[in-house]
């Protein structure tokens, strides 16, 4: 088959943005196919762990070992008619991914977000966040996009800060003992929920 996988019988869902200082060179959505699946698993966890995240700033390698996710994970995510997930790519290189599960009631939930670390600080990760939310709201008609960020991923959360997204005050335990979720260097973990109201609920 011609092409590259995440683009073969997606082209309906395809969007192209020319980036910013990129010479031209379009930024391409798609959403993911099964076959995307090992290339997604490897962009979440070379942004997330081990050595080589540390090329970037969204690393949490110093707050956890093991996986950030797996191939099961990702299939089922893929898989699932509630959640799409997102690719940006420019020509044959992933560049970001991320997840949008519908949950209902105008909400969806924005997760698995990751940018390739050599990539991160360049808009890329910026501009995937603004297609998710454009997404969200035409899919799923969502009024609001929430999310769990780690409470000692303070940079991060000021990251979306800057992009409207709120503290709602909620907190959730980390899920100490399961390591599909990583094994913790510390003992204090805990996830902040943040929201931003999207859409028709978007503030004017």
């Amino acid at each position: 088959m011609d092409g590259p996988a995440w683009r073969r019988g997606y082209s309906s869902a395809v969007h192209e943005l020319v980036e910013p200082g990129c010479l031209g060179a379009p930024l391409v959505f798609a959403v993911a196919s099964p076959a995307d699946g090992p290339a997604v698993v490897a962009l979440v966890e070379s942004a997330y762990r081990g050595e080589t995240s540390r090329a970037g700033w969204t690393t949490e390698a110093d707050l956890l070992d093991g996986q950030r996710t797996d191939a099961a994970a990702v299939a089922e995510a893929i898989a699932d008619p509630r959640t799409v997930v997102l690719l940006a790519q420019r020509a044959t290189e992933l560049l970001a991914c991320c997840q949008l599960t519908d949950e209902g009631a105008g909400s969806a939930y924005f997760g698995m977000f990751a940018v390739r670390p050599e990539r991160q600080s360049s808009g890329v990760g910026r501009q995937l966040l603004a297609h998710a939310e454009a997404r969200a709201v035409e899919r799923f008609g969502a009024r609001r996009i929430r999310m769990t960020v780690i409470a000692q991923r303070a940079e991060l959360v000021a990251w979306y800060e800057r992009r409207g997204y709120r503290r709602t005050g909620e907190r959730l335990p980390f899920p100490y003992g399961d390591e599909r979720f990583g094994i913790p260097r510390r003992a204090d973990l805990e996830f902040v929920v943040l929201d931003k109201a999207v859409g028709l609920g978007a503030a004017p």
